[in-house]
This record gives structure tokens, C-alpha cells and sequence, in this order.
């Protein structure tokens, strides 16, 4: 997080003023339904991807970024290259990555992942092969995140930026990753229902390794189905086998760790471990 392309980037009194000043705004995110504004900017010869929190709980998110960022790098993974403080708030600087988010909720429309151009049908769509190669890359990515020592929260087909042209998969929006294993002090944790452990809505529950084989096990099921209703499974009853052990409700029923999904998973398909 060496790269200062923005000049004067740590005394921002508005974002969006700012931007326009020292670059082109060229697209805008501004019903975000995670509290934040983002903007992809063309600035210092590149284009930048930068996310401004506009609440007070989105500082916090944008925060716990910061940290998630510093402590694990992985080329799945979008880099953080800068953050700066802005009015009663915090903006971080990214690479502006070509590719579509599989899954895009807004303030004003939930939904849509079963729509058949949006960018997960398109995705359920392609080549097993694909998908395979997709997923792989998200599972090695999280690799890093249980070398790091964080657990994986909020991970959803949200964070999921896939481009159909490069055939590649990156992970972005990592912002509620943190260390683990610790203890939900609140009633939930954020993230979708459709990917979460049982013990992500139980307070005074351990959120540990075990809870990031669950949401990876989710994730395998939910991206090589080819329906949004998980009756059109696209795998092999073998691979089918891991997600429904990596998504036990017991967690000790689950893969003990991430890498030990990963075996299981690549000793089902023809990936590369």
C-alpha cells in the first residue's frame, strides 16, 4: 500500500469533489446497500477503483479493510493500494479490475441472480471446466486468509468478480474479514443467509476456520449449480459429497480446515494442487 496516485490524498474534506479534481469520474455506485459510495476514477494514467464510507458503521467495515489487506495479499484477491481519511470518514484506492460482480445488490433492488443476462446465469452457464478453474481460484486465495489467521465473514457471490473475457476469478469487498477465532458478541454477523454457518446467527458462538469451510462449501454448491434453487447440480455426486460435508451444521462434523477442503476437493476434479 505504497502507491500515492492521488495527490494531497490525506486531508479530503468531500469525496466526490476531490475526485473530480484530481481525475474523471467515469462511473458511479451510489445506491450501494453497504453504507459506502464508490467510484471508478481515471486518475495518474490509470483507472482506480476508490470506496468512500458514508456511515458510521461503514468506517468501521472500511477499517477492519485496512487491516484485512495488510495482512494477507494473494493475486485472486483485489489489492488495496491506499487509503486516506475524508470528512467524518475513509476512502480506499484500488485497481480498477475489468470484470463483472456476480451479484450486485443495491438500496433499491435485491435480487436477480436467476435473471438470464445477469452475470451469475451468464456464469452458471459457462463450461464446467470454467467454473471449476472459477472456483479453484477462490478456494486458493482462501488458502492465504487461514495462513493469515482470519476467518472468512460477509463472503457472498457479492465478492465474487469474475471476467468472462479473461476466464479469471478475483475477490473483492473483504472488509469484514477479521483475526479468528473469536466470539459473536452480537446477534449475527453481516453476510447473505444464503451462505452463512448456523453459528453466524448465534450469540456466543465461536466464529473459527470451521465457519470459513462452511461459507466455501456454500460457495462451491451455490456457483456450480445452474439454477438459483440448488436442483440442477453440475458436479459430480463426489464433488457434491465435500460441500455437503464442509457445510455440516455441527462444525465438528465439517472439514478441520481450509486446506483440508481444498484437498478434499481438488482429489474430485482434475485442478492442480
Amino acid at each position: 500500500m505504497h502507491t500515492r496516485p492521488f495527490p494531497d490524498a490525506d486531508s479530503v474534506e468531500l469525496l466526490e469533489p476531490y475526485l473530480n479534481s484530481v481525475g474523471e469520474i467515469f462511473h458511479a455506485f451510489r445506491e450501494q446497500d453497504s453504507g459506502c459510495v464508490s467510484y471508478g476514477v481515471a486518475a495518474s494514467g490509470k483507472r482506480w477503483f476508490v470506496k468512500g464510507a458514508t456511515t458510521a458503521e461503514a468506517v468501521v467495515s472500511l477499517r477492519r479493510a485496512v487491516s484485512v489487506h495488510a495482512t494477507v495479499r494473494h493475486p485472486a484477491i483485489v489489492p488495496l493500494q491506499h487509503f486516506f481519511a475524508i470528512k467524518d470518514g475513509l476512502a480506499l484506492l484500488y485497481p480498477w479490475v475489468e470484470g463483472e460482480v456476480l451479484y450486485h445488490p443495491t438500496v433499491a433492488r435485491h435480487g436477480g441472480r436467476a435473471a438470464a443476462g445477469s452475470p451469475m446465469a451468464r456464469f452458471r452457464r459457462l463450461p464446467i471446466p470454467d467454473v471449476l478453474q472459477a472456483l479453484d481460484q477462490i478456494l486458493d486465495a482462501h488458502l492465504a486468509v487461514e495462513r493469515a489467521g482470519l476467518v472468512a465473514v460477509d463472503l457472498y457471490d457479492g465478492c465474487f468478480l469474475y471476467s468472462f473475457d479473461d476466464r479469471r476469478m478475483l475477490l473483492c469487498d473483504l472488509d469484514e474479514y477479521r483475526p479468528g477465532p473469536f466470539i459473536l458478541e452480537a446477534d449475527r454477523l453481516p453476510g447473505s443467509r444464503r451462505y452463512m454457518a448456523p453459528e453466524e446467527f448465534a450469540k456466543g458462538s465461536t466464529i473459527d476456520i470451521r465457519t470459513t469451510v462452511y461459507v466455501l462449501g456454500r460457495t462451491l454448491r451455490l456457483l456450480l449449480d445452474a439454477g438459483d434453487e440448488e436442483q440442477e447440480w453440475r458436479g459430480s455426486p463426489a464433488q457434491l459429497a465435500v460441500t455437503e460435508c464442509a457445510t455440516a451444521v455441527d462444525p465438528v462434523l465439517r472439514f478441520a480446515s481450509v486446506e483440508t477442503l481444498v484437498k478434499a476437493w481438488r482429489g474430485t476434479t482434475s485442478m492442480p494442487s
